[in-house]
Order: C-alpha cells, then structure tokens, then sequence
C-alpha cells in the first residue's frame, strides 16, 4: 500500500535549466500529483515578463498542487535589522506564493543563527507565522542538519512548542535527520497533521556523515536511509500528505528530465510503501 502523494522539487530538476513552466510541464507528466517550486525561479519568470495568474493556471490546467515552495529570508538572524528586512522579503515572497495558490513556504535556519537561542527562534517564528497568516499561507519550519542551531527534530519541536501557536507544520527531510543526528524514532512523538511536507531523498555510506553534502544525496531506495522505517511512521502517526523529491544530483548523463522525475516517482512508490 501507498498511503501517500507524490510531489517533485524542481531542485531535482536544476541540470536541465528549465523555467517554472516547464518544471511544471514535466512533474505532470511524470505522474506527479504536486510540486515545489523555487522562489528565484518563479521570480525569473515574473521578470521576464510571466505573470502570477498565467503560471496558477498553467498549474491548475497540469492538475498538480503547488505544495511548497523553497525561499531563503534570514527570519530568525541574530542580527535585528537583518531579521526586519527579512520578513519584509518574506512577506514580499509569501504574496506573490499566494496569488499563485501556494500551500505553504520553507523556513528552514538561513542565515546567521548560531548565537541565536531556541526560545528567540520561537519568538521569531511566532512573528512570522503571524505576517503569514495575515497573508493567508503556511511557513514550514525546517531544520537543517549542518545548521548550527534547529539542526535536529528536537530542536524543530522545541522552537514549535515555543512558540505559542497551536498548529506549527513542519518539514521534514531524511538527509537532514540523518546530518543533524535526528532519531527517526522522534517521528512517532507527533502527528501527522503537524507535517507540512517530507522531502524523500537517499544517501550512501560514502562520504561520511560529517562530510556528505547536499549533492551526494541520491534516489530513494539506493542508499542506506532508514526510508521503510520512515514511511511506517508516518503512516502509523496517519500521515498521508506528500512526499516530494528533493535530489541535488549535477549530472544525470544521458537521462532527459522527464526520465528523471519518472525514475524518482518509481522510486518513492517503492520505497515508500508500507
């Protein structure tokens, strides 16, 4: 059984240069039933003379959902001025995502963060959940592995109780859980309509964990990750949103990007199921 739906970041799809029209166009055809879309390329195709009300319906027409989109504003920086003009870019970027029907936004660690204590990133993703609901989208809050501070679940989970609001969504990420030393174990401890999205990827046991990067990430089900574990838990804690395929691979040889995203829907349908 597939108790889940399948999206595509289109960060699996960056070697082939498309715009966000065709990232859409081939998510759809893949199969997909929804997609991440990056804040720098939607604003590329607004610059280039695209227009928010196209590209909605361009993804209405492909069926697919926009489940997330990637963005990078230093909302929990230690640096005040730099955390105000943060969430004026957040809030900039959280509307144009909403014009488009945009589910929810990343909100991962950017930024200088390291003196930054928990219960202050609390605060801070308090401030910014409220400019989002004011606009009418979700933040995700992210953890990243490397980052120096919310760099595990724990973490995430902490800075969720924290701060103050009752329905914090997170996203949550299997090379991230493994860099930052995250228990898969902890999925069981939430629920699953506290999940905003899961990114599904793999990694080898080569390089190491302390030097593995974003780029050695790999199909789900060719490396070593816990990924049937993973999907278990999330079907026990009744999660049954979207798992969406996050790769940073910069060559795939002789594969369009169509064979690509068809090989990482595969992928996550049979590594995925429980």
């Amino acid at each position: 059984m597939f108790p889940f739906k399948t999206a595509l970041n289109a960060s699996t799809l960056f070697p082939f240069q498309l715009d966000v029209l065709q990232q859409v166009e081939v998510a759809a055809q893949a199969g997909y039933a929804g997609i991440e879309l990056w804040v720098k390329d939607i604003e590329a195709y607004l610059a280039a003379g695209g227009t928010t009300q196209a590209l909605r319906e361009r993804i209405e027409q492909s069926g697919l959902t926009l489940v997330n989109a990637i963005a990078f504003f230093a909302w929990a920086d230690a640096d005040p001025a730099k955390r105000a003009q943060a969430l004026l870019q957040a809030e900039r970027e959280m509307k144009i995502l909403q014009e488009l029907g945009c589910q929810g936004v990343a909100a991962p660690p950017f930024g200088d963060v390291a003196a930054v204590s928990l219960q202050e990133m609390a605060e801070a993703f308090a401030l910014l959940s409220q400019r989002a609901q004011a606009i009418g989208i979700r933040p995700y809050l992210e953890f990243w592995g490397r980052a120096p501070k919310l760099s595990s679940l724990g973490e995430a989970l902490f800075v969720a109780a924290q701060s103050g609001l009752e329905d914090v969504k997170l996203l949550l990420d299997p090379f991230h859980m493994y860099t930052g030393g995250s228990k898969v174990e902890a999925i069981s401890l939430i629920r699953g309509s506290t999940i905003g999205v899961v990114h599904v990827n793999d990694y080898l046991a080569e390089p190491a964990r302390a030097t593995i990067a974003d780029s050695d990430r790999v199909f789900p089900g060719q490396g070593i990750a816990p990924s049937q574990q993973i999907a278990r838990l999330l079907h026990s804690i009744g999660y049954d949103g979207f798992l969406s395929l996050e790769l940073f691979i910069s060559d795939f040889g002789s594969e369009s990007a169509l064979d690509v995203a068809k090989r990482g829907l595969e992928t996550i349908r049979s590594t995925y199921t429980v």
